[in-house]
């Protein structure tokens, strides 16, 4: 059984030999299309297709969403009907309906880069190499997070720099001004999208030192990430409903949640347990 080099005392972070993981992780993914085309797929339907088709469509749009406005709350129907109606369609989908989907991305992202975190060691056959590093438990959980947490980031605001790029420039011929991002989508961007991605990866690395493979990490995991993606979709629309101080609230709850089980798991985390599941 392997056993940490040194991890009996608190210690500076090696912060070198930590960038050396993540630049090694993330050159991993990058080479790993089994990793790499899920992981940009879904974004781009997200955030750049179905944007563009709603702007297509909208151009040929002339009403017809009433009905469809009628069940919604005032708060969000007035605003919308009071605009002309071929801005009503982009601003109902690009600016209220699809835009909760974004926090599919930074969850689905970080859950599918930490599956590979410690399961793609094993199925590469450099888990014993990463057991012998002269680093600590500390600071191999941290590198192997950052290695996932990272790239989830990187993709989700590109993700939504594509999606603003894509939505305003479809819609200028109707709106003929910028209509995303609203304030309240900067503060579920910056601040809740962030959270949502550690609550991820809180859940998936445990799950990955357990698998002993990539394809076990993801369906070990999809059974509890799923219904956190399906709970991010269902809240994410009530999130555009509240003002500011009600949304950094809800991030700090998710900030909070995701803090604890990543440190949990931080805590728990040990070299002698992935050496026993190799």
């Amino acid at each position: 059984m392997t056993s940490s080099p040194a991890t009996s005392s608190p210690s500076p972070r090696d912060w070198n030999a930590i960038r050396a993981i993540v630049r090694k992780d993330v050159t991993a993914v990058r080479r790993s299309k089994a990793v790499v085309i899920p992981m940009l797929a879904v974004p781009t339907l997200l955030l750049v297709v179905l944007p563009l088709a709603v702007g297509i469509a909208a151009r040929a749009q002339t009403g017809g969403i009433e009905r469809f406005l009628s069940d919604m709350p005032a708060s969000l129907r007035d605003p919308i009907i009071a605009l002309p109606a071929p801005e009503q369609l982009l601003v109902l989908v690009n600016g209220y309906l699809l835009a909760p989907l974004f926090l599919i991305v930074p969850l689905m992202v970080s859950a599918v880069l930490a599956a590979d975190a410690f399961a793609g060691e094993k199925e590469r056959r450099t888990m014993e190499t990463l057991l012998h590093l002269p680093i600590s438990n500390r600071d191999l959980f941290v590198a192997k997070l950052l290695g996932a947490y990272i790239p989830a980031l990187a993709v989700s605001w590109g993700g939504f720099v594509l999606f603003c790029i894509v939505s305003n420039g479809v819609a200028w011929p109707v709106m003929e001004r910028l209509f995303v991002p609203t304030w309240l989508w900067i503060v579920v961007i910056f601040w809740v999208a962030p959270a949502v991605a550690l609550l991820g990866l809180g859940v998936m690395v445990r799950v990955s030192v357990r698998a002993r493979s990539t394809q076990e990490a993801n369906q070990l995991g999809g059974a509890v990430v799923l219904p956190l993606i399906f709970l991010a979709v269902g809240q994410s629309t009530g999130l555009l409903l509240v003002d500011l101080p009600i949304a950094l609230a809800i991030g700090a709850v998710v900030w909070a949640v995701a803090i604890w089980l990543t440190a949990r798991g931080a805590r728990r985390f040990t070299r002698d347990e992935l050496a026993t599941r190799i």
